[in-house]
């Protein structure tokens, strides 16, 4: 695949049918595993099941299809403070700008509803080096890191994005 969008994609809401293809999506990237998978698609049906709850959901689709979503919601007892708890795209779109859609369209989203911090948190194992550099590409600054949060080895790593 080119470094281009070979189509254009929309971005919408969430819709029952979502689920298995963001769980399909999970799989295919290879940098979840089963319980951080299991977590994700958890948070997707709850999305589903309480629109206006803690959790919100973005889609990316293409011809049709699920390409990825995003994953969101306001962090529990702050005024303008948003989490961004997942973020997913089919490998197969991976170095087409679809990410920085989604981001964008999430990030607007969180605009909408007053946000003025956005937060996001990886790991530092190699697996999600990647994700690292998209982050920065799209104007996070490193934050936070918790030396071996996850396991010996691997770090929490905080992003944060600010509007003033």
């Amino acid at each position: 695949m080119t470094n281009s969008l070979p189509e254009s994609p929309i971005v919408r809401s969430l819709a029952p049918a979502d689920v298995d293809p963001i769980r399909r999506i999970l799989e295919a990237t290879g940098s979840f595993n089963e319980e951080e998978r299991r977590v994700a698609v958890e948070l997707v049906e709850q999305a589903l099941r309480d629109p206006e709850g803690d959790y919100h959901v973005v889609v990316l689709a293409a011809g049709g299809d699920v390409i990825g979503y995003t994953c969101f919601g306001r962090a529990p007892f702050t005024e303008a403070v948003f989490d961004v708890y997942w973020i997913a795209i089919d490998p197969v779109w991976h170095g087409t700008g679809a990410a920085r859609t989604l981001m964008a369209a999430t990030e607007a989203r969180i605009r909408e509803r007053g946000g003025r911090l956005i937060l996001v948190e990886t790991a530092s194992r190699e697996s999600y080096s990647r994700t690292r550099r998209f982050y920065e590409a799209i104007g996070y600054r490193e934050t936070a890191r918790l030396r071996d949060y996850y396991r010996t080895g691997d770090d929490k790593i905080v992003y944060e994005k600010r509007w003033e």
